[in-house]
């Protein structure tokens, strides 16, 4: 089917497995927090702030797409900033249909007023909590998960780890790695990911963004990653025939040879290693040249574990809705492949596995089978 309506997907359950906090925020909150901490903004108006992330991060130029992180990371230093910031959050998603979600932030990141990492991490969660139970009293219930971010040109990485470890059974679910791919690889902090392995606690990696499949290979092979954070880059060991004249059917139409999976491909296909992908957020940092053109299509066709997620709502000017609707508009897609995707995304999470089918069987294929029905 093609043409679903936007309105109709935002009342789909979705799975969200990669979103950053501090890429979320709400241009009204950036400007009432930033003029109670005293932090200068380019501009106070909530529509035109809006509008400079989006154009800031459209521009090609990584120094102004960082620039917009030094915004939101300045108003996200206090308890009640923090505490805020992850409230909206929830709710903002659970009205995006938004069932289930995992939110990653660098505790490390939100210090610069004197918080400790375990004050952050207890405002954040008491922000998710006050969130969820709002958003369930409005009749869109959703569960919200944390992963604990360390970034990879920093030396925190086992602090961070044993962060997450620690606060494990109070809504921290997973741990991550983020930064710069070039020059910073994940083998830097093996250590943490040793550690994790140790304590049976779930990671997954940027990788495969900005950087090949040697920063792939590394995140799976040399840390164990359960997850690729993107991984978009997995295509580079996927060779794609083209048609060529000669090769004719016998109905006299052409065909091109399969798609030829390298090693490293099919080691993640095989293996069933999930792919987060954020196609928005791909095209504007250049690992997808646009939506029509992002590899989420082949990949899908190739049946890897592919996911599908915002990365950064606020600077992408993004949801999961809107993410769903540009496939559906680019590839044809149907509430078929829209159900695939959500329920690979609810297969990849990093909560307990009886906890996944519950949402998988009483939530998400209960309302996919209406949808699909209506067709």
């Amino acid at each position: 089917m093609v043409g679903i309506a936007h309105s109709d997907i935002v009342k789909a359950p979705k799975v969200l497995l990669h979103d950053h906090l501090d890429g979320g925020l709400r241009p009204a909150t950036i400007v009432e927090l930033a003029a109670a901490v005293g932090h200068e903004l380019p501009t106070t108006d909530p529509g035109r702030l809006g509008e400079w992330f989006a154009a800031a991060a459209d521009s090609g130029s990584l120094e102004r797409y960082l620039e917009t992180f030094a915004h939101t990371v300045a108003v996200m230093q206090t308890e009640q900033g923090l505490h805020r910031v992850a409230k909206e959050c929830a709710l903002d998603l659970a009205a995006d249909g938004v069932v289930y979600a995992e939110v990653r932030y660098a505790p490390e990141q939100h210090l610069e007023r004197g918080l400790t990492l375990d004050r952050v991490v207890e405002a954040v969660h008491a922000g998710f909590r006050e969130g969820c139970a709002e958003a369930a009293a409005l009749g869109t219930p959703i569960r919200v998960g944390t992963l604990l971010t360390a970034m990879r040109h920093a030396a925190r990485s086992q602090e961070i780890a044993e962060l997450a470890v620690r606060y494990r059974d109070t809504g921290v679910v997973g741990f991550d790695i983020a930064g710069a791919e070039a020059g910073f690889p994940p083998t830097r902090h093996l250590d943490a990911f040793e550690y994790l392995q140790r304590e049976n606690f779930h990671f997954t990696i940027h990788a495969g963004e900005a950087f090949g499949l040697p920063s792939i290979w590394q995140a799976i092979q040399w840390c164990g990653a359960d997850r690729l954070g993107h991984g978009v880059r997995i295509v580079d060991d996927i060779t794609v025939t083209a048609a060529e004249p000669s090769a004719v059917t016998t109905t006299g139409g052409t065909h091109a040879a399969p798609p030829v999976l390298g090693r490293l491909a099919a080691y993640v296909r095989d293996k069933r290693i999930p792919l987060e992908l954020c196609p928005s957020s791909n095209v504007q940092t250049g690992a997808a040249p646009s939506i029509a053109e992002h590899p989420i299509k082949l990949l899908h066709d190739l049946r890897f574990r592919v996911t599908v997620n915002t990365d950064n709502r606020l600077m992408s000017g993004t949801s999961m809705s809107r993410e769903m609707t540009l496939l559906t508009e680019s590839f044809g897609w149907g509430w078929m492949e829209l159900q695939w995707l959500t329920i690979n995304a609810m297969k990849s999470a990093f909560i307990p596995y009886d906890e996944r089918l519950v949402l998988i069987n009483e939530v998400i294929k209960p309302a996919y089978a209406k949808l699909l029905s209506r067709d």
